[in-house]
């Protein structure tokens, strides 16, 4: 028999054993990885402009087409990326040669729809307090329009708002797609490089997509140190992103420095 004829046989056989016991590893046998352009692609448009976009479109669109006791244009763009990221991990998980449990696949999507749902709602209410004089780099307690509530409980009603959007929420929604909050992320990034370096002891090399990803990160943690090294010294943001949290979100930096405070809807 040929040697391209008995290769061909052995990889039927083995795709048909590995067919039998359930295992996704049937499509690095049968052919090679490929590189997932068109996904990539799909998801940085749809970050970029579904999640980055979001508050630039909220501030930009005038007050009077979507009123303050309803959505704003920025809360429309949030459910359809609710919608989109799911379908397109799953979408990245059906190409992978190799992927985890079903089950442990389902708690992921779950987790990111449950987490980025809470987001939705606190994070919807913030940056629409924007509008009100709101200061992101000051705390809940620290803002001028939260000292004059009455009574005061209702201060605590809008930490524990904050609480699902920026902790909770962010936690749940980032540590299933992107790792955008630190120590996820941190935590992430040194996970693939030891996973990486343990793979390549044994003479194994990431495929074009996992060099993606890894090389996508190293950018990010650069990025991330350039922004921080930026605004070391801002006592007011050190303030409210302490120590290793020290990681300023850009809309605390906008209303901060580049919005005029005293310019509210209500003036």
């Amino acid at each position: 028999m040929p040697p391209i004829m008995r290769r061909r046989q052995n990889c039927a056989t083995q795709a048909a054993f590995l067919t039998r016991h359930g295992s996704r590893e049937t499509d690095g046998c049968l052919r090679k990885a490929q590189f997932h352009m068109d996904l990539w692609c799909r998801f940085t448009l749809q970050n970029w402009l579904l999640d980055f976009g979001r508050p630039v479109v909220m501030i930009v669109c005038p007050v009077e087409w979507f009123p303050l006791n309803r959505p704003s244009a920025g809360d429309y763009f949030h459910m359809l990326y609710n919608i989109t990221t799911p379908f397109l991990l799953l979408k990245l998980i059906e190409r992978s040669p190799k992927t985890l449990p079903r089950s442990a696949v389902y708690l992921c999507i779950i987790t990111f729809v449950m987490g980025s749902s809470a987001h939705l709602v606190g994070d919807s209410i913030n940056h629409r307090l924007l509008l009100s004089g709101y200061q992101l780099h000051l705390s809940v307690r620290e803002n001028p329009i939260m000292k004059n509530l009455t009574p005061q409980t209702l201060i605590d009603s809008f930490e524990l708002l904050q609480y699902y959007d920026e902790s909770l929420g962010h936690c749940m929604w980032y540590l299933v797609t992107e790792g955008q909050i630190f120590i996820p992320f941190i935590f992430t990034f040194f996970a693939m490089t030891a996973t990486v370096m343990h793979q390549k002891r044994k003479g194994f090399l990431p495929d074009s997509n996992g060099l993606f990803l890894l090389y996508s990160f190293s950018i990010s943690l650069v990025l991330v140190t350039v922004w921080v090294a930026c605004l070391w010294k801002d006592a007011v943001l050190r303030k409210k992103y302490p120590g290793v949290m020290y990681i300023p979100e850009p809309w605390a930096l906008y209303t901060l420095h580049l919005r005029d405070k005293h310019t509210t809807l209500a003036d």
